[in-house]
């Protein structure tokens, strides 16, 4: 326990610098960029791979001995976040090339090798950090649940702001069948983007707040943190510097309901699947319940603090909820930390050889 509790606080600067850090320091990168009428596009893709690399980097700096470590799907992880970084960089000092494209090629490559390196990791290895699936009844239960809520909220908004019409014209339109019908497909091909930030959200840093904080203030603290790793992105993507703000109350209103009804589904089925998955259809719904099925959807969006309000009253009532229910009111709910979870992994196997002499 005590050896636990001393590589905590090294894996936390280290979550800390990849995760949060990094993006800041990017994100002048990004601004300049802006600033200069360049495409930056690339930079909010990258970024959702920062929090995974942190964790996994803590990880290989403070457990490089633990023979548990899936090392091929980690090392492939942090090369395709390395070439990410790359291509951010890249579309600033040589922007006559199309860096986006490029890095959703990498992507959508690197997504189809890290399926390949993450199922050939040993199932001990992948239950020992966090990667094994499970309890597939619950995570089918939460995802349809979900999807209730979040069209649900996408209808009370079409009407609200009274545009019933234009609701009925995108549920008209084939276009948006297509793809829906198509995600699925596209799940597998970009899901290490999902990942990037599920793994090093949920599976790293909720248990670790939650164990220091409690289960309601970690997931809370979690929400903001969250929230604010979004700030280059509100100012130079999402918005302009003029509505940054604005754009920045509104994803803390987002990353705070949506944080807790994320953590309230990991807990309730410890799959980190299951997160990855309600984060992709979050992402790559927007483009069907808005109708605009272009690639720039999320860029430059019109926000006012009337929206943020009726965002954060909306929700509070669909998302948030679950805060109340047992998972979050008991303590003995709460998922291993990283180096619980693999001192638990670790203390299964060798209890293995030992049951398995008596049953012989």
């Amino acid at each position: 326990m005590e050896h636990q509790n001393n590589l905590e606080k090294p894996q936390m600067l280290i979550f800390l610098s990849v995760a949060f850090v990094l993006p800041y320091i990017l994100g002048i990168l990004m601004g300049i960029g802006y600033n200069q009428g360049l495409d930056v596009t690339v930079f909010p893709s990258a970024q959702m791979f920062y929090p995974a690399s942190g964790a996994i980097l803590a990880a290989f700096m403070t457990r490089k001995d633990d023979p548990l470590l899936p090392k091929r799907f980690f090392t492939g992880f942090l090369i395709l976040t390395l070439l990410l970084v790359a291509c951010t960089i890249a579309s600033i000092v040589v922007p006559e090339i199309s860096w986006n494209a490029i890095s959703q090629y990498l992507m959508i490559g690197g997504s189809v090798i890290a399926w390949i390196l993450l199922l050939t990791e040993k199932k001990e290895k992948r239950m020992a950090y966090g990667l094994k699936s499970g309890r597939w009844k619950s995570s089918a239960f939460i995802v349809l649940l979900y999807l209730i809520l979040y069209f649900g909220r996408t209808a009370i908004l079409y009407v609200l702001e009274g545009q019933t019409r234009d609701l009925i014209e995108i549920l008209r339109n084939p276009v948006s069948w297509i793809m829906l019908v198509s995600l699925p497909i596209n799940y597998f091909l970009v899901f290490t983007a999902f990942l990037g930030e599920e793994y090093g959200w949920r599976y790293y840093f909720q248990p670790v707040l939650q164990k220091k904080f409690g289960m309601v203030s970690g997931i809370l603290i979690l929400g903001i943190v969250w929230g604010l790793w979004h700030l280059p992105i509100n100012f130079f993507y999402y918005s302009s510097p003029a509505a940054g703000f604005i754009s920045l109350a509104g994803q803390l209103v987002t990353c705070i309901t949506l944080g807790i009804f994320y953590g309230w589904a990991y807990l309730k089925t410890d799959n980190i699947w299951t997160v990855v998955i309600l984060h992709f259809a979050n992402n790559n719904l927007v483009p069907v319940i808005t109708g605009n099925y272009t690639a720039e959807v999320l860029q430059n969006q019109d926000v006012t603090w009337n929206g943020v309000i009726a965002l954060l009253v909306i929700n509070t009532l669909l998302f948030a909820g679950v805060i109340f229910t047992s998972y979050y009111r008991d303590n003995s709910k709460r998922l291993p930390t990283m180096n619980e979870r693999v001192a638990r992994q670790i203390k299964k196997l060798e209890e293995a050889p030992q049951e398995q002499a008596s049953v012989e």
